[in-house]
């Protein structure tokens, strides 16, 4: 069996891949090695659990609960609330450890359990493989006083939702959002957020009912967000995933506003207002180059890390930046969150309209988004795409022809034999010449 935890906590089909006896076993694992790591002190351990509200995971906490008590740790059930929330409560709460069941931006059929160390911290890899390794092992139970105690900490949301409103510099008075909440974990924060600090609100895709998560709607699918703030003459709109923890927006017009244009402007906001840490924003290697050329512009350093948010903070907790995310809208602001948090990226942008009383289009023109094909190319040998000689040849040739006002980028799939090229050129059409070159070097090359 392969390794159970991905880039993201574990994932897979409910009840196929993740089943109830799967989540009880890591629940009891992950129990025992955070025990021993020392994050438990001397007293009982605790800890919080929340979810999103696709049906499975009603039976998934069930099973992460009866876990966890049975190992002795007592539990705060926090409901349905977005990954970032339970992320800030576990640090609130001062518990040991926290527990989200989401697939995030996945299909309804599909869920995940992620954990958190104390302070909403995700688990470094070597404590995840930890939890792995003790999967079924035999163990001493509690009994009597010493098994865990599980109780409700609904409430918590509303400490949470208190939180984003109070990181907001400015109110929102006389500005009109919609708000495509993805029938997902942001369905009541996100709109009483917003109308706390004085937004009109329009809502839609914010009624879940366990089935509908993600379908047709949120952050991958922007075509009804797009339609909603032309027709209710919004200023703009935010749509979020499952989870919460990632957001994309709208201009007034209907024109989507990616995640790099969203972690430029918050950028600059946060310079302007001196609060950007070295000025300095991390981003991925997938970001695109308009993006790092805007911020050298704005007198801003980059920097880049491999794909994937866990990798964008590990590179800010060690250079101690303060901003960072990615083109898909996980945008990470350490001075609040500890993990991508969408609720609190929509406000700080709806902020930053308010108090320079510029359009969203306006303040996304910080940059300009060059051209980017992407092409997969599947059944190769990706472990030489580095290395071969004659594909790196051809980069090398593709680079020097595009010089500065482009870039080529060869990536290897994680789970499959796919080599990933993309190219970003200031044309669509000399990107796509670049793009498919290159995709037939890698065919001829690597070929099994």
């Amino acid at each position: 069996m392969g390794r159970i935890f991905g880039t993201d906590g574990v994932r897979g089909l409910a009840n196929r891949d993740l089943t109830a006896e799967l989540a009880l076993d890591l629940s009891v694992a992950a129990a025992h090695v955070l025990g021993e790591a020392g994050a438990f002190a001397d007293q009982r351990p605790t800890a919080v659990v929340a979810r999103d509200p696709r049906a499975s995971g009603e039976f998934l906490e069930a099973a992460v609960v009866a876990g966890l008590a049975s190992a002795g740790v007592d539990v705060h059930l926090l409901g349905v609330i977005p990954t970032p929330g339970a992320a800030y409560l576990t640090a609130e709460l001062s518990a040991d450890m926290g527990v989200m069941i989401s697939a995030s931006h996945n299909p309804m059929p599909d869920n995940g359990i992620k954990f958190l160390a104390r302070g909403g911290l995700k688990l470094d890899d070597d404590i995840e493989d930890a939890i792995e390794n003790r999967l079924e092992e035999p163990w001493d139970r509690p009994t009597g006083a010493e098994v865990g105690r599980v109780g409700d900490s609904h409430a918590g949301v509303g400490t949470y939702i208190k939180h984003i409103v109070e990181t907001s510099p400015v109110p929102l008075d006389g500005l009109r959002v919609v708000l495509d909440c993805a029938n997902g974990a942001a369905y009541q924060v996100a709109p009483d957020a917003f109308r706390r600090l004085g937004a009109t609100v329009v809502t839609i895709h914010a009624e879940p009912d366990g089935l509908n998560i993600n379908l047709n709607c949120g952050s991958t699918h922007l075509e009804d967000l797009q339609k909603a703030v032309v027709e209710f003459g919004a200023d703009a709109g935010f749509a979020f995933d499952g989870d919460a923890d990632r957001c994309l927006a709208v201009d007034a017009a209907g024109e989507v506003v990616d995640g790099d244009h969203i972690l430029a402007v918050l950028a600059v906001a946060a310079r302007d207002a001196g609060r950007l840490r070295d000025d300095t924003v991390v981003a991925t290697v997938m970001s695109n180059l308009g993006f790092v050329q805007a911020m050298e512009q704005s007198g801003i350093t980059v920097v880049q890390t491999t794909v994937g948010d866990r990798y964008v903070l590990e590179a800010m907790r060690a250079g101690d930046f303060s901003l960072g995310g990615e083109q898909s809208g996980h945008v990470i602001m350490s001075d609040h969150a500890t993990t991508g948090d969408g609720v609190l990226t929509a406000i700080h942008v709806a902020a930053r309209m308010v108090s320079s009383g510029r359009s969203l289009a306006e303040l996304a023109s910080v940059m300009t988004r060059l051209p980017q094909v992407l092409v997969n190319v599947p059944d190769v040998d990706k472990t030489r795409a580095d290395t071969d000689p004659v594909l790196q040849g051809e980069v090398a040739l593709a680079e020097a022809r595009l010089g500065s006002s482009g870039r080529v980028l060869l990536r290897q799939s994680g789970t499959e034999p796919v080599v990933r090229v993309m190219v970003e050129a200031q044309t669509h059409e000399q990107a796509s010449e670049v793009a498919e070159h290159l995709a037939g070097v890698v065919r001829t090359t690597l070929a099994l």
